[in-house]
């Protein structure tokens, strides 16, 4: 990786210039034994030349020391945002010991393959649990470290291929179309689905305008999670299956001694255990013929899809939610999201 990207702090401008040919990205990484010391773009490069200096000097007196960069763990989204706040359209990942791991590019993130898929965002709900916080603006629009939830969203889905996004509106609608408008300013195509009256977790999937010919992502609307749609979409594919969950575990320590008993005779005690359980953490996938099963315009909790599905023997997948995983419906919760 350093090989093709990286420059010593006494190489010339001419061997920059090459560098940055031969890698086809417009920035080169500037390091001493591996550890990276700042970055050298081809704007820089222009900027000297134009300035007088001659292709033979050393690129110390032009290289950005200051730099944007991001560590390995930083998910595709939260890069994505971080391109569109700088305008820039490479980012450097630094690891814990300051050596270059990788390079972000706009294109990695936006440029590949896009998917057919449909995506469904449920931004409808009033939100009442968290009281004043929603009096006049919708659950989703509530911002997590300056920036709200649903545009998370929306650029998590972004960051993965997906271009139809469709956002299941009723409470405060306009908020969120005045903010989202068409999509384009996400690198996507964003269409709304009203719900004339509150319509459930699934209900509003029997507004789209049309039937999938793809596995239909769906998402609740108060969620911050980190989960490779792209892989869920190959897990839902790969297994055959009408309907996937994606699911959460949830852990909570008992804080008392428990006792298990046998006719009242005392078999086993286990002092303040860990309990974990495996939850629906609001993700889901749907093939085309599992929405099928969605009435129309008429109150439907999505869980039911499963339900019927289980019941009359149709495969469903529950795909484990890698990465950070946090449901914001509730003040506590929402104030952990913020650091509170």
């Amino acid at each position: 990786m350093i090989e093709k990207f990286g420059l010593s702090p006494n190489a010339t401008l001419l061997e920059a210039l090459k560098k940055i040919n031969d890698s086809a990205i417009s920035l080169a990484v500037v390091h001493e034994q591996e550890v990276v010391r700042g970055v050298l773009t081809d704007g820089d490069l222009r900027r000297a030349i134009i300035a007088g200096a001659e292709l033979s000097s050393s690129i110390e007196s032009y290289y950005s020391r200051d730099f944007v960069s991001v560590s390995p763990e930083t998910s595709r989204a939260d890069v994505l945002e971080l391109m569109q706040a700088r305008f820039i359209e490479q980012v450097p990942i630094i690891d814990d010991a300051g050596k270059l791991a990788g390079i972000h590019t706009m294109h990695s993130i936006l440029g590949g393959r896009i998917k057919p898929n449909w995506a469904v965002i449920m931004a409808g709900g009033k939100g009442t649990r968290l009281g004043k916080l929603t009096a006049g603006t919708p659950k989703p629009m509530l911002k997590v470290a300056g920036k709200p939830i649903l545009e998370r969203l929306v650029l998590h889905l972004v960051s993965y291929g997906i271009r139809e996004i469709f956002l299941s509106v009723n409470y405060l609608s306009h908020v969120i179309e005045d903010y989202f408008g068409d999509g384009s300013k996400w690198g996507c195509r964003i269409q709304y689905l009203h719900e004339d009256a509150p319509l459930g977790s699934g209900g509003a999937l029997s507004l789209l305008p049309s039937a999938p010919e793809h596995p239909l992502i769906l998402l609740n609307g108060d969620l911050l999670f980190e989960a490779n749609i792209s892989q869920m979409l190959h897990f839902h594919e790969a297994g055959n299956y009408y309907a996937t969950m994606g699911v959460h575990y949830y852990s909570h320590e008992v804080p008392f001694g428990c006792v298990e008993t046998v006719d009242h005779r005392m078999t086993q005690l286990e002092e303040k255990p860990l309990l974990t359980k495996t939850i629906n953490g609001g993700v889901y996938v749907f093939s085309p013929s599992a929405l099928k099963a969605v009435p129309k315009a008429t109150f439907f909790p999505v869980t039911r899809i499963f339900e019927e599905a289980l019941e009359s023997d149709q495969p469903c997948g529950a795909y484990p939610l890698d990465g950070d995983w946090m449901d914001v419906g509730m003040p506590e919760q929402l104030n952990d999201a913020r650091g509170l």
